[in-house]
């Protein structure tokens, strides 16, 4: 009977001290732990209809830091910059405006860029003449409001399902060489194709610029852009 038991007891032992490196036994606790997933992010192309944007759009996760064209928060500037367009609401554009920097908006290629602050909730409503540079096609000087000279070309564009591209420039027929004008500023550019009528030379396209203050997207620039002789 000693005989027996010997070779059970080494056996026995054996089972207690297995090495400590052996994966754990399949009914391990740890098979059963979630284990952390990255947050996701709703990625658009990068070029887009606007009328394709969704109104809804995935809020972006607290703990992601998504590259621009990547925030979908910048899509949602543009859908709020076109409904304060077309509501005529100075005090919502108003809101969309970084507060430090202002939104300089340049109407003519080479011309003056016309700085708006909290000053262009009134934007729909004021007379003042601005000074927007010397015409491309007379040279000659171009002053009138901003509701007379920038939103009729504006409220084209952004009603006419324009091109949407994140960061990079989409035009039509051109004389010159297209540029962002802004080293390090991120923007959309909304390209209207212009009309058969006039050989779609008609086209036109404002770059939206954009900057982020804690996260979120600001308006910080518009620059227009058109056939020129």
């Amino acid at each position: 009977m000693k005989r027996f038991l010997l070779p059970l007891l080494g056996l026995t032992l054996a089972a207690c001290f297995a090495p400590v490196d052996a994966p754990p036994p399949p009914t391990s606790i740890f098979a059963d732990t979630p284990q952390p997933t990255s947050p996701t992010l709703t990625v658009l192309p990068a070029t887009i209809s606007l009328n394709d944007i969704p109104t809804v759009l995935t809020a972006v996760p607290e703990n992601a830091s998504p590259n621009f064209c990547e925030d979908t928060r910048g899509l949602k500037l543009l859908l709020d910059l076109q409904t304060a367009l077309q509501n005529r609401d100075g005090e919502f554009l108003a809101t969309l405006v970084s507060p430090s920097s202002g939104v300089g908006v340049r109407f003519i290629r080479e011309g003056k860029i016309v700085t708006y602050f909290d000053n262009i909730k009134f934007v729909f409503d004021t007379t003042y003449q601005a000074d927007w540079g010397l015409g491309a096609g007379s040279g000659q000087p171009v002053k009138g409001s901003f509701q007379e000279i920038v939103l009729p070309s504006l409220d084209k564009v952004f009603t006419s399902n324009p091109t949407v591209t994140c960061n990079g420039l989409k035009v039509g027929g051109v004389t010159y060489t297209p540029e962002w004008p802004y080293t390090g500023m991120d923007y959309y550019s909304l390209y209207y194709s212009g009309s058969s009528e006039f050989n779609n030379l008609d086209w036109e396209t404002w770059a939206v610029g954009m900057l982020r203050q804690e996260g979120k997207p600001l308006l910080t620039a518009l620059v227009h852009y058109e056939w020129e002789p």
